[in-house]
């Protein structure tokens, strides 16, 4: 994708797939400004560490500060009028919501508001903000497709991204704000968050410690790398949206739009992997069998993933493609330079 006269607002760029994100702009000649609250949701040295690949690059630009401070946002977006925008900041993970509710509404509802005013106020030309595969939730129709119901969330994590979808299309439609929203599958790879199960499993085998597999390992996942997440975003960033002439509201196709430049694409691996399998894989790269403890399904867990990836390759020409040996294998790589 070709850089703008304009800058790119990238928010939270101190986070897995921020950071990563940035990385891939910045290569590209992009001029970046980024946002990023550095809480301490988990350890904020490996957020500072993410920063430190980029902070002193002469295109970067880094703020400080939470999205739901409506003010700071407002300065920012007034200060660089971004031409594009790139929404990832967001309180993450699907059961520390059940314990901190009103931070995820404060960051994810509140905090996407000011992006979306921001867009609207200054004249972004195109706003890619992060969804995720959780608002499927009770869904069980394989491989989930965009086009499919999303009525049915089984978290509030869920539940804040499926809000994100609605408010961004109501600012579509209301301000021509050209929004494309992109439902990530459980993205994994260098640098991840350490909440997610590959950074938990690998750590406790290597301290001989036993691993929770929830579900008795029965889940299935389209567990995808960071790069095939990357490589999405950035092709779809430079494809901004149109109305659909093709969208009847009679039968509303919940992917796209006929009043509004709005575009829904899952961003996944096609190959649902079963979790055993992938366990079994880091235990190839680590030289270690981990000890397992079996747990039940979770209040909010979704049993399989199996992404429809097929509308993202037809706008980008982009498919996901990165085999769970190639990616745990370089995660493996990472966490043991990371962590020496």
């Amino acid at each position: 994708m070709a850089p703008n006269s304009r800058p790119t607002l990238v928010t939270g760029t101190a986070g897995f797939i921020g950071s990563h994100v940035t990385l891939k702009l910045l290569g590209q000649g992009h001029q970046v400004i980024g946002i990023d609250n550095l809480n301490n949701y988990y350890d904020p040295q490996l957020k500072a560490d993410r920063l430190k690949q980029f902070e002193n690059h002469p295109g970067y630009t880094h703020y400080t500060c939470d999205l739901a401070d409506r003010t700071a946002v407002e300065s920012i977006f007034s200060d660089h009028l971004p031409g594009r925008v790139v929404h990832l900041a967001a309180q993450a993970g699907v059961r520390y919501a059940a314990e901190n509710p009103h931070v995820y509404v404060s960051s994810n509802v509140t905090g996407t508001l000011h992006i979306l005013e921001g867009c609207r106020h200054h004249g972004t030309e195109h706003l890619v903000f992060a969804s995720t595969s959780s608002v499927y939730g009770a869904n069980t129709h394989m491989p989930l497709a965009e086009e499919q119901s999303t009525e049915h969330p089984l978290t509030l994590y869920a539940a804040t991204k499926k809000a994100n979808e609605m408010m961004a299309h109501s600012y579509a439609h209301l301000y021509g704000i050209p929004a494309s929203g992109l439902r990530f599958f459980t993205v994994y790879g260098p640098w991840g968050r350490p909440d997610m199960a590959l950074f938990l499993f690998t750590r406790a085998i290597l301290a001989d410690d036993p691993i929770q597999v929830f579900n008795h390992g029965h889940h299935k996942r389209s567990f995808t790398y960071i790069d095939d997440i990357v490589e999405g975003v950035v092709r779809v960033l430079g494809k901004p949206p149109e109305t659909d002439p093709n969208w009847q509201g009679e039968h509303p196709n919940p992917q796209t739009s006929g009043v509004a430049p709005y575009r829904i694409y899952n961003i996944g691996n096609e190959q649902s992997v079963e979790l055993m399998r992938y366990i079994e894989v880091l235990e190839e790269n680590l030289g270690k069998s981990a000890t397992m403890e079996m747990l039940p399904l979770q209040p909010g867990d979704i049993p399989e993933t199996q992404c429809d990836v097929a509308d993202l390759a037809r706008a980008t020409g982009y498919t996901p493609k990165v085999s769970v040996e190639e990616g745990v294998a370089a995660f493996v790589d990472w966490y043991r330079s990371y962590y020496h």
